[in-house]
């Protein structure tokens, strides 16, 4: 979702609606008019008109998360929409547009899907227009410290508790973890060392099953013997701050300012950002 809305809002249609729709969650017999609409008394239940969530987003982006889990049945309505933007509610003969983006996501691999039949290949090609691969955040241990620090910063503003520190022993631990639930994983995990916390001091000591390290490993090794917690250096802080600031460069994708931009990120203002950048000889695209 995070991904979806970040095109949607960097992108011409950002001043129209984001529509999320969770496409396992869904009743079988509700999909049509949960996509679609629906007039009064099609069916038991339908008291009044109804839009879809392909109307509601006109104009703007539909966001289909767990579009394998859509019937085969629908599937042929649904590329329908895609190719011509045209449908109709469920017990309406009139004709409606709609102009949307259309992004999907799954974790299923759908083209094992189409080969057992339960995908339609037609639809499969018309949605991987443009295919975006989320890298698991085991993949991508360097952005751990950025995130750890967001996750930080919201959970302690929710709970109106101190923010914490969080030392390299910290990082170490966490970047030695599998994190097969991938950042909401962490975000878990964050959330429950704040809780337990004593003061401002994390232990990431008790993990999720799924995330916890293999004792054996030389990861776990490391980070058993930097638990000891230490005072950062000059050069330490120094190095610290560069990697905060180019993470948060490579998740705005260059971008300092405004809205999703790395001064945002990292919670400054955009001026200090670049002081600092200017400082330790960072350069903006």
């Amino acid at each position: 979702m995070r991904i979806a809305r970040a095109i949607h809002e960097r992108s011409e249609r950002s001043e129209r609606p984001l529509i999320k729709v969770n496409c396992a969650a869904i009743p079988g017999d509700l999909f049509e008019s949960e996509f679609f609409g629906h007039v009064k008394g099609a069916f038991t239940g339908a008291l009044k008109d109804r839009a879809g969530r392909f109307e509601l987003a006109d104009g703007g982006t539909i966001f289909l998360d767990e579009v394998a889990e859509i019937p085969l049945q629908l599937q042929s309505k649904l590329l329908r929409v895609l190719q011509e933007g045209q449908f109709e509610r469920v017990g309406e003969e009139k004709t409606r547009s709609t102009d949307v983006r259309v992004i999907a996501a799954t974790n299923s691999d759908l083209k094992l899907d189409v080969e057992a039949r339960r995908f339609r290949e037609d639809l499969f090609f018309r949605l991987n227009v443009f295919p975006i691969v989320a890298v698991p955040l085991r993949e991508r241990l360097e952005d751990i410290p950025l995130l750890a620090r967001h996750f930080i910063n919201l959970v302690c503003t929710d709970l109106n508790r101190p923010v914490p520190h969080l030392s390299q022993a910290n990082v170490k631990q966490l970047q030695a973890c599998s994190w097969r639930g991938n950042i909401r994983e962490l975000q878990n995990v964050i959330e429950r060392a704040i809780i337990v916390s004593r003061g401002r001091r994390l232990s990431f000591e008790v993990l999720t099953l799924d995330s916890a390290p293999n004792r054996s490993s030389s990861a776990a090794r490391a980070m058993e013997e930097t638990a000891r917690e230490l005072p950062y250096t000059e050069a330490e802080r120094i190095a610290r701050d560069k990697e905060n600031i180019l993470a948060a460069l490579r998740l705005a994708n260059g971008k300092i300012s405004g809205s999703a931009g790395a001064a945002e990120l990292l919670e400054i203002k955009p001026t200090t950002l670049a002081s600092r950048m200017k400082k330790l000889g960072i350069k903006s695209n």
